[in-house]
């Protein structure tokens, strides 16, 4: 196999990861039925006049399947870690007891973990989308290459084995998702 056809189909595989990569960050942020420290990770609190993510100005644990906990590391931010929480606008009441912040996270309800449901489900779409857009731009390189016939289309017969891999991966990874979503 000549370096350009090795090439394509590194550069193709590492953008194909890299939609993976990102369609699990975004469904680590997608509530299921347990709280999850990845459910604060859109929150931004203001630290000394900048907008930092909650995660970098505090510890977020999870002391049960319904609880988290946010101890900052300096206590004067408690009220901006309050105000982050509610700015973010995850539908959580959080409790301030003078040594942490506390969020009560609810159970969800069918009509909540259905909506969720589509939305993982959207995500996986995007991600899909993101691999045939991949596959789409290898297969116009190869084309572009000056390459025998047999040559191209072994190529592009492994591009596609290759996004269907990643397809396959992404329903998969859905899959998990949704379960854990509809689980009560």
């Amino acid at each position: 196999m000549n370096e350009e056809i090795e090439f394509i189909i590194d550069s193709t595989k590492e953008s194909m990861e890299q939609a993976i990569q990102h369609l699990r960050k975004q469904l680590a942020s997608i509530r299921a039925g347990k709280a999850n420290p990845s459910m604060l990770s859109s929150v931004m609190v203001e630290y000394y006049g900048a907008k930092t993510p909650i995660s970098q100005v505090s510890n977020i644990n999870t002391p049960d399947a319904r609880t988290l906990t946010i101890q900052p590391f300096e206590k004067s931010i408690m009220k901006d870690i309050e105000k982050g929480i509610m700015n973010a606008n995850l539908g959580f009441n959080p409790m301030n007891n003078g040594e942490s912040v506390i969020i009560n996270v609810p159970p969800l309800t069918e009509e909540r973990r259905l909506q969720l449901s589509k939305q993982a489900k959207a995500e996986a779409e995007e991600a899909k989308i993101g691999v045939r857009n991949d596959r789409r731009n290898a297969m116009n390189e190869i084309k572009k290459a000056d390459l025998p016939e047999d040559v191209q289309k072994d190529t592009e017969d492994d591009i596609q084995k290759l996004t269907d891999s990643f397809i396959e991966e992404i329903d998969k990874i859905y899959s998990g998702k949704e379960k854990e979503i509809m689980t009560v």
